[in-house]
Formats: C-alpha cells, sequence, structure tokens
C-alpha cells in the first residue's frame, strides 16, 4: 500500500448496504480536496451493494459476514485486523449495522465516529424514523458523534435537524433526514481530517473556526 503524505488523513469507511452516507462521504473528499484519502471501504456482507460503487471508484473493499463467526468478539477481531491494515486516522461508521464490543471499540477510542438517524440523545437504537412519529416531536434529524462502548452513544459533532410534517410517514421523514446526514457527516469528517474537533475535558466537542455544527434540512 503507497504511504500517504505526512499531512494527509487515511479514512476507513464501514458500510452493510448501499452505503449512500459512504458516497457522500467519498465525492466530498474528492471534490473539496480534503487533506485525506479513503484508503478502504469495509462491509459486513459481502454482497452489500456499496462495495461494488466503492471498486468503481479505486477504492480497495472487503466484504467480512458476521454469520461466518463462532461470535461477535471473533467478527470484531477479524473486522480489526483487516482496518488495521490500512493504518487508518480515523475509521467511519456509515449504515454499519452491527453492535460493536467494548474491545473493538476502545481499540478505535477517538478514531471512530457513526451517523445516527436521530437527534441523540432521543430514539437509539432502530427504527428511530417511527419512534419520532409515535412520540409526537416536531423536529427529528441525524447526529455525528464518537463511538463508545455504549450504543449510539458519544460526545457530538454535528447534528442535521428536519421539521416533522403532518402525513408524515417513516419512509418520508427518512428521506428527509438521509438528505441532511449527506450534509452533516461530510461536514464533520472534514472538521476531523483538518485537525479541527478536539475533546474538552467533560467529553464536549469543540470545533476550531466555530463552524455552523447544526444542519437544516427541509
Amino acid at each position: 500500500m503507497p504511504a500517504s503524505p505526512p499531512s494527509t488523513r487515511r479514512l476507513v469507511i464501514l458500510i452493510s448496504g448501499r452505503g449512500s452516507n459512504m458516497q457522500a462521504l467519498v465525492q466530498a473528499c474528492r471534490d473539496q480536496a480534503w487533506p485525506a484519502t479513503v484508503s478502504a471501504v469495509i462491509a459486513s456482507r459481502p454482497d452489500a451493494a456499496g462495495l461494488q460503487w466503492a471498486r468503481e471508484q479505486g477504492i480497495a473493499t472487503q466484504g467480512l459476514y458476521h454469520k461466518d463467526f463462532p461470535s461477535r468478539e471473533a467478527f470484531d477481531t477479524q473486522l480489526a485486523r483487516e482496518i488495521d491494515q490500512y493504518q487508518p486516522d480515523y475509521v467511519l461508521l456509515a449504515g454499519f449495522m452491527r453492535v460493536l464490543t467494548p474491545g473493538f471499540v476502545n481499540h478505535y477510542a477517538g478514531r471512530l465516529v457513526n451517523i445516527h438517524p436521530s437527534l441523540l440523545p432521543m430514539f437509539p437504537g432502530l427504527h428511530t424514523h417511527a419512534q419520532a412519529l409515535a412520540t409526537g416531536v416536531r423536529l427529528h434529524g441525524c447526529t455525528v458523534h464518537f463511538v463508545t462502548p455504549v450504543l449510539d452513544h458519544g460526545p457530538i459533532i454535528a447534528q442535521g435537524c428536519v421539521p416533522v410534517l403532518g402525513g408524515d410517514t417513516p419512509e418520508t421523514l427518512a428521506g428527509r433526514v438521509l438528505a441532511v446526514e449527506h450534509q452533516a457527516y461530510p461536514a464533520a469528517a472534514r472538521w476531523l481530517v483538518e485537525g479541527r474537533v478536539r475533546l474538552t475535558p467533560d467529553q464536549r466537542v469543540e470545533v476550531d473556526g466555530e463552524p455552523q455544527r447544526l444542519f437544516m434540512g427541509a
């Protein structure tokens, strides 16, 4: 693997499906000339549609199927081996539908970032859009955050927000949230690779230059 210039950050992106957030990250990295390169895209299933797109971009890919492993720990151990080949500065979860073990999370402490389709701490876990509709909230969205061993928890880097409209279904709401995810995640990733993100002693995120960290969708 060619060595990156000293100023260039290496990114590895983890997906499970079509990888629309992965595509948004790759395209922003290239179009905006980030000081970074996407070294690999790794999926939790070999048939993940996003792998083909990544290969077409000339990015190294790998698919690991969790059912081929005897335990969650065994899967995470092999996943870490695959990731560490690329010596990443950051590992970006982009629709990676696996609960990661504490050992894996701690291995990448401060380098593991996720996007979750809700305004955390509201609605962790699955079916976030249905949860939002069921509770009657008027605002919904997404959160980019550092990953900790607690599921869907960790210091918040950025959020995206959309109104909940009359007549919304989980599907229509999901579509609007996804559009703002494609704004918030590339912005947060760029701040990371530019070295502008830091954690305070009380585990809050500060970003040099004080950019807008709340993205508004339609």
